[in-house]
């Protein structure tokens, strides 16, 4: 039992003795990963962004409606949105998705890294603002994360190493303060990466020992890919996006299910958020349901 309580989770109580011993047999993060990569058609998707931004500004890509589809999972099966601290397991408070943006494309280019808050109900058309706003405010002016690491990196390393020792020693005993978690990228409940965008496909990425992310999805460039079927195989347009998950958090059956929430608006955006034309949203119904 935690002598403090925490700004931004819930501790889990009444989990199975076997799921409460698992963070002291694994203790970080990354001997406790699990990889799963998943291939999505995305031809639907291609046709109905096309529509969806004839209609609406600013525009919309495909990662945009990857990171939507991932918030709606993780809003629909909340068990995905936890972390590992200090050997307990927290239920995180809100979802939350971190990804990095590029100032400009060059090899010089500066890499930005944004945090954005996931409401739960929020449109489509809310959530890719938000995403255009957040890349553009960072892409001009420095967060005030970027800003103190700044001013970190000007101290002697020794210095430097004992300043994260500490941050680490609190995050462990629930004493880091909440204005410090509120912004840090690193206490986020996914990270998004958008390799493909830079040229950087089919890789699996590490999970931050730092921060309390416990989940990371690698999402590579478009491309043709081969799906069998009942009536043959067939070349399709395809998304990959390689997901790497701390096992501690969930079992592999509530992951399962929670990709292939993941699936069905990213191959099928009309049937499940709505006509492009309007305000897409999840509802969390089928509308090809029979109705009983």
């Amino acid at each position: 039992m935690p002598l403090f309580s925490r700004p931004d989770g819930d501790l889990i109580r009444g989990e199975a003795p076997v799921r409460r011993i698992m963070p002291y047999l694994m203790r970080g993060r990354n001997e406790s990963c699990v990889y799963q990569e998943s291939v999505y058609r995305i031809a639907a998707a291609r046709v109905w962004l096309k529509a969806y931004n004839r209609t609406h500004h600013p525009r919309a890509t495909l990662f945009h409606l990857v990171a939507y589809a991932t918030a709606v999972a993780l809003e629909a099966r909340p068990r995905l949105n936890r972390f590992v601290s200090g050997g307990r397991i927290y239920q995180r408070r809100g979802v939350s998705i971190s990804f990095v943006a590029k100032r400009e494309f060059t090899d010089d280019g500066a890499d930005v890294t944004v945090k954005l808050a996931c409401p739960k109900g929020e449109s489509f058309p809310d959530f890719s603002r938000r995403i255009s706003t957040r890349v553009d405010e960072a892409r001009e002016k420095d967060c005030a994360v970027d800003k103190e690491v700044a001013l970190i990196m000007r101290l002697p390393g020794p210095l430097v190493r004992g300043l994260v020792a500490l941050a680490r020693w609190l995050d462990r005993w629930n004493l880091f303060p909440g204005f410090m978690i509120r912004d840090d990228p690193m206490y986020a409940t996914i990270f998004l990466a958008n390799l493909g965008s830079v040229g950087v496909s089919d890789v699996f990425h590490h999970l931050y020992e730092y921060g309390t992310v416990s989940i990371f999805g690698a999402v590579s460039a478009p491309r043709r890919a081969v799906f069998a079927g009942r009536d043959g195989a067939t070349s399709e347009e395809a998304l990959s996006v390689r997901w790497t998950f701390d096992e501690r958090i969930d079992d592999a059956f509530s992951c399962a299910r929670s990709l292939a929430l993941v699936q069905k608006i990213l191959e099928d955006p009309a049937r499940w958020l709505g006509p492009p034309e309007g305000t897409p949203v999840w509802s969390g119904v089928d509308p090809g349901a029979p109705i009983s």
